[in-house]
């Protein structure tokens, strides 16, 4: 089957990927490299011996960036082959990037922030551009996508 065709050959409703989707795709998936960027470091220094409160708190802190750099991923491919779901999911993660963003600029660190700030709310908007919207709208497919 080719890409982006589901069952009986079946398209998302815009036969055409807006090129607003494969923006939102890729800042999806840079946020989930940071975050996996992140989890690497974080795995280094536990595996290095820095000092923690607690190890298995660690452990767990580290599991759940992995788990959310997985997650956000899955919302950058599934976004960008047309589906649905992710547009809710790429909402909420834009939105808590925006909760970070705003203290890291006015904290003093306004580069990071900065760096945090615009590709959210650039995200954020074209999420509710009406071609997105339009694209985005398969519900599922066959075969199963996992």
């Amino acid at each position: 089957m080719p890409e982006g065709r589901g069952p009986a050959g079946t398209t998302p409703s815009s036969a055409v990927r807006p090129r607003a989707v494969a923006v939102i795709s890729g800042i999806v998936a840079a946020e989930a490299t940071a975050l996996l960027a992140a989890a690497a470091w974080y795995g280094f220094q536990l595996a290095s011996g820095a000092p923690v409160m607690s190890f298995w708190g660690a452990v767990f802190t580290l599991g759940l960036l992995l788990a959310f750099a997985s997650w956000l991923f899955a919302v950058a491919v599934f976004l960008f082959r047309g589906f649905r779901w992710p547009r809710a999911g790429a909402l909420v993660a834009q939105l808590f990037v925006l909760t970070i963003g705003f203290p890291t600029l006015t904290g003093g660190l306004p580069v990071a922030g900065a760096a945090m700030l615009i590709p959210a709310a650039t995200a954020i908007v074209l999420l509710f551009d009406k071609r997105v919207i339009r694209f985005a709208s398969r519900a599922a497919s066959e075969p199963p996508a996992l």
